[in-house]
């Protein structure tokens, strides 16, 4: 039974084994202090909720997305207010990145500034034929300070991204797709059903394994090759440990299907892995 509760500016409801996260903040989704707290507090749930297994991230605005962070706010900031706020917006992104369930944002409309910082760091960013993308943050006298720098030269190339960041310029859904930003362009009409089925699709896989997964390829990003390589081992030995291990490669064995297991156990069974809770090493000696 879908489950439904509002968050103030995030809309949390949950249908099976996938959470959407909505941004309800109208007219255009305008990022303020408020909705990323709210924000990272709707990421909590979801990871804290051991029947959700996926996570979309959408927008309920019309014609957004979210068209970024609110410059009314900003305006009159100075280098210590604006590290703050920075550092609020980057607590997003990088919950994004930390949260052990792949997220998959499900963009329509203007994506801007912190509401494209906010995509990139997704796992999946499906867009209908209407989204556009972009960085104009150098339009304001300033650039990018939600991770965009960093995570954009990561998804499309570094000589891409400076073309995005140096020039501000707005891209359409096809072109973002051609960079390697976008897996996917649909109608808008498909856009939450197209989110849905690939959100699904996941739902049923070993949700530690995709965890590791996750984090397996974040590490490509973080480490030279070697150190990619060696994080790639840690998880992927350590997955051996687990229930759906066995009982994955025992039916593969026996020529039968099987069923992952929930979350129910994830606190137990996330311990010895990067996403642990400090809660998971309760009790444990020192």
């Amino acid at each position: 039974m879908a489950r439904a509760k509002r968050s103030s500016w995030v809309r949390y409801e949950r249908q099976g084994g996938v959470a959407t996260l909505t941004i309800d903040h109208p007219p255009v989704n305008v990022l303020s202090a408020e909705v990323l707290d709210d924000l990272v507090g709707a990421l909590d749930r979801a990871e804290a909720d051991p029947a959700t297994h996926v996570v979309i991230l959408a927008g309920a605005a019309e014609k957004a997305f979210a068209a970024g962070a609110n410059i009314r706010e900003m305006a009159p900031m100075g280098p210590k207010e604006s590290r703050t706020h920075g550092a609020r917006g980057q607590s997003v992104t990088t919950r994004i990145e930390a949260l052990p369930l792949p997220v998959i944002a499900a963009v329509h409309g203007v994506c801007l500034g912190g509401g494209c910082e906010i995509a990139m760091s997704c796992d999946f960013i499906l867009a209908s034929e209407d989204a556009i993308f972009g960085q104009p943050e150098i339009n304001l006298g300033v650039m990018p300070g939600w991770g965009g720098t960093q995570r954009l030269p990561l998804r499309i190339g570094r000589q891409a991204a400076r073309e995005w960041i140096f020039t501000g310029r707005s891209f359409p859904a096809e072109a973002a797709a051609r960079a390697g930003l976008v897996l996917r362009v649909v109608p808008r009409a498909d856009l939450l059903g197209a989110a849905s089925a690939l959100a699904e699709e996941l739902a049923h896989k070993p949700a530690t394994a995709l965890a590791a997964a996750k984090f397996a390829i974040q590490a490509v990003d973080r480490n030279p090759f070697e150190g990619g390589l060696l994080a790639e081992l840690e998880l992927w030995s350590r997955l051996f440990g687990t229930p759906d291990q066995k009982e994955g490669m025992r039916a593969f064995l026996e020529k039968r299907p099987w069923t992952p297991r929930s979350r129910a156990t994830w606190t137990r069974d996330a311990r010895g892995f990067p996403w642990a809770r400090p809660s998971s090493r309760r009790g444990r000696k020192r």
